[in-house]
């Protein structure tokens, strides 16, 4: 049977005679095309630590810092931009992740490296310097995933699963979000139906990073007889359950976002999570997991200002550096002072979590202030490398792209601060207020 082709594609065939005899070349190295500037895959060194907050660490601390710095401008530096562009993860670096072992991050036990709260954040921050992308797939099996078994799971779920996930072993997913409810996530309407030896799940999950390839699935479904959220551990070729990439990302674009369909799904008893029987219980993991995701664009801010600094310093016009103009100096000032007042927000955070504090409205103003200063940040990174500024080559574009969906995921920008408005004012504003009738 003969294939017909579309009048687009015959008239581009039709062209491919008129075409120049280079159209096809490869296209020139960065470091040749543009010998002026380094480019991110040498990164630069670390310069944003102007308020030296690295006195506030402990030697452990410090040490986590250090290998997950040299690691990631190492390893994933040379080739973040190459995957970003290709919208493809990069499989064979997860053992070198796993061997700095900080996935698990605080979980005490099981093979977990039990980190304290500023050590897990230092990590998450110092790996989203380099990779914003590589940080999303780390937070989401470690600081959901794992988190979720480790406070809602049984003593048999956490042996059995835990120690696996701490090396990378196994990669796992968390499955909240569907296509009709993301903000009001407790709305969810996958199911869950008791039957003999088990349960049966039905539904759709939508912008679940790492279910593509995950060997683990953490699935909120609701359940039939109580109407209640619980919690599933499912496993990966499940029958009935597929999990397909989402495609035209503008940002994250390394993080496999994944459509899940569930059809008729069976997951034992023994994988349920017993601690998961109310929305309530999801909001204690996102509470915990929301102090990890503020860290992220503290760390994506750091690696936006190192680089716009070693540019400034290095691209010259109208016969001398960047740097030495005024307005390129007043903004990369802005920068430098926005980095240090989000260090300080997130590591007062950390310390009211650690002294048990810590409120849902604390973790969803330091979510939500730290994102909004970020976005300014590499708004203004953007500006200062001009034209280099939307080559993913030098960072920053695609730091300026990864920060969207950072400012939106894990409750938007509004939604977090609805969440701190409710608990300082005791009211709650999510749901349009009742129309008066005329």
């Amino acid at each position: 049977m003969a294939i017909q082709k579309s009048s687009s594609t015959i008239r581009d065939d039709s062209r491919k005679d008129e075409r120049s005899s280079y159209f096809n070349l490869p296209p020139l190295d960065v470091s040749v095309a543009f010998p002026q500037a380094t480019p991110a895959s040498v990164f630069p060194p670390c310069a944003s630590d102007y308020y030296q907050f690295d006195d506030l660490l402990n030697s452990e601390e410090r040490a986590v810092r250090a290998k997950v710095r040299e690691c990631m401008e190492k390893e994933i530096a040379p080739i973040m931009a190459e995957y970003w562009e290709k919208a493809e993860f990069p499989f064979h670096i997860i053992p070198k992740l796993g061997a700095l072992h900080i996935a698990g991050g605080t979980i005490k036990g099981y093979g977990c490296p039990g980190l304290s709260i500023i050590g897990s954040a230092i990590a998450t921050a110092e790996v989203a310097r380099v990779d914003a992308s590589c940080s999303t797939f780390i937070l989401v099996h470690s600081s959901l995933a794992m988190l979720t078994i480790a406070l809602c799971g049984s003593e048999d779920q956490k042996q059995k699963y835990l120690p696996s996930l701490s090396q990378l072993n196994t990669v796992a997913c968390w499955a909240l979000t569907e296509p009709d409810n993301g903000s009001d996530a407790s709305g969810l309407q996958t199911t869950a139906t008791k039957v003999a030896g088990g349960w049966i799940l039905e539904g759709q999950k939508r912008w679940i990073g790492n279910s593509t390839f995950a060997d683990l699935l953490i699935i909120f479904a609701r359940n039939t007889s109580t109407n209640q959220i619980n919690g599933y551990i499912v496993k990966k070729d499940s029958p009935g359950l597929t999990a397909t990439k989402m495609e035209n990302k503008i940002g994250l674009r390394i993080v496999q976002n994944g459509d899940i369909v569930m059809k008729r799904v069976f997951v034992p008893d023994e994988d349920r999570l017993p601690g998961v029987n109310s929305f309530q219980d999801t909001n204690k993991v996102l509470a915990v997991s929301r102090v990890m995701v503020a860290w992220q664009p503290i760390g994506i801010s750091m690696g936006v200002y190192d680089m716009c600094l070693r540019y400034l310093k290095e691209r010259k016009q109208f016969g001398a550096p960047l740097a030495a103009f005024q307005i390129n100096q007043q903004k990369l000032v802005q920068m430098l002072g926005n980095v240090q007042a989000m260090f300080l927000v997130g590591w007062r955070l950390c310390k009211l979590y650690e002294s048990g504090k810590m409120t849902t409205g604390h973790a969803s103003l330091g979510k939500s202030w730290i994102t909004v200063k970020a976005r300014e940040t590499v708004a203004l990174g953007r500006e200062l490398l001009g034209g280099n500024g939307i080559l993913a080559d030098f960072l920053v574009a695609k730091a300026f792209c990864d920060m969207e969906p950072i400012y939106t995921y894990e409750g938007t920008y509004d939604i977090n601060t609805l969440v701190t408005a409710r608990e300082v004012t005791g009211i709650a504003s999510f749901k349009p207020a009742a129309r008066s009738r005329l």
